[in-house]
This record gives C-alpha cells, sequence and structure tokens, in this order.
C-alpha cells in the first residue's frame, strides 16, 4: 500500500486507470471516452492539457506503461498505453475509498455562503436567484441526457452519476429557494452595522473574562 500511496489520486487519474482496465489506449482515445460517457459531467477535463500532464505523472509513478505505439496518417505516433498491477491496484483502491469515504472538499460556493454578511440581504437575494436559475439550466440539461440514456435503454448502473448530481441539484436549488423565501419575508435579515455591535459585544465580553 506504501507505493500506492505515492501515487496523486484525482478524479482524471482514476478515469485514465479505469479506462485501461478495460484495454490498452492512447490518451486521444481516453479523451474521446470521457465525452461520449458524458464524463465530462463529474470530472473536470476543460484543460486538454490535464489529461496529459496526469498520464506523464503516473507512467512516472509506474501505475501505467508503454503498451506501444499506433500509425497516425502522417502525423506523430499515438502512444499506446496500458495499466500495470500497481496502478490496478491503485485504482480499486481509490474507487473503494472515494465512495466509501466523504472527502473534505473546499468547494468555491459554501465558502461565499460564509462571508454573506459583507452583502446585503437585498444583493444576496438577487445573486441567489441568477444561481437558481443557472442550476435549473444545468439540471434540465441533465434529465435531457438522462431521458436519452433511458430511451437507448442503458443499464441504470451507467446512470446512477446522473441521478446523483439530479439529487444534488435538486437539494442546492431547495435551499436556496428556502433562504430567498426568508429574507423576502425579512425572516432573515442582517446588517454590518448590527454584525459591528455584535462582535464589539463579544470583545468587551472576551476583554472582561481577561481581567478576571
Amino acid at each position: 500500500m506504501t507505493m500506492i500511496t505515492n501515487i496523486k489520486k484525482s478524479p482524471v487519474a482514476l478515469a485514465i486507470l479505469c479506462f485501461l482496465i478495460e484495454e490498452p489506449m492512447h490518451p486521444y482515445r481516453m479523451q474521446q471516452l470521457i465525452k461520449e460517457r458524458e464524463k465530462d459531467e463529474v470530472i473536470n477535463v476543460r484543460h486538454r492539457a490535464s489529461i496529459y500532464q496526469t498520464i506523464e505523472r503516473l507512467h512516472r509513478d509506474k501505475a501505467i506503461a508503454i503498451h506501444g505505439k499506433k500509425k497516425n496518417e502522417g502525423r506523430p505516433d499515438l502512444v499506446v498505453y496500458e495499466i500495470t498491477d500497481l496502478g490496478h491496484e491503485a485504482a480499486y483502491t481509490w474507487i473503494r475509498e472515494m465512495i466509501s469515504t466523504p472527502a473534505q472538499e473546499f468547494l468555491e460556493f459554501p465558502a461565499a455562503v460564509s462571508f454573506l454578511a459583507l452583502l446585503t440581504p437585498e444583493d444576496v437575494a438577487l445573486l441567489f436567484k441568477q444561481r437558481v436559475k443557472a442550476l435549473e439550466n444545468t439540471l434540465a440539461r441533465l434529465k435531457d441526457q438522462f431521458q436519452k440514456g433511458a430511451t437507448l435503454r442503458l443499464p441504470r448502473l451507467f446512470l446512477l452519476e446522473s441521478e446523483y448530481q439530479q439529487a444534488v441539484l435538486e437539494a442546492e436549488i431547495g435551499w436556496i429557494q428556502s433562504v430567498i423565501v426568508d429574507i423576502e419575508a425579512r425572516r432573515l435579515t442582517w446588517s454590518m452595522e448590527e454584525l459591528r455591535k455584535r462582535n464589539e459585544s463579544i470583545d468587551n465580553r472576551l476583554d472582561e473574562k481577561e481581567i478576571e
């Protein structure tokens, strides 16, 4: 297991190892599969270089090896990779860990929510409405893709990640809408002046304790 811990775990690295468990292939084929199977909905591959950088790292760490080369019609030959025993073990270990153990992910949205006090309730309600609209568009697209998968009679196993994404989006939309309702009903209010007074009160109590 110590050798596995030397391999940097990431969703992109997991995808590469899992593809190579299926069969040896070149990076371009991996990119095609990510799009064909819509893995780009759950794996950040916006930058093509990230795939190649990850492949180089996995190769350096002996999780994958060069299987051979494939002719590419007047262009440089494509390097075909295969998974090693170490990479095979790493892939299965990662899958089990990622499924069983929640990772502490520091996402942008909850970080920004923790500082909402810097904005006015009206600003927050407006921004939340904009986010809900964006999330609803994403949800509609995922539902459309899910429906296409169902129409093609894909096994549910291959649609579970889409089910999960939809459930998460629906939960987030529901929570944000409930906060908007509370702000507009003035059940949730704040101002910088009130917060400053509260901070001063806390500071004063702390000073009194130190004097005691």
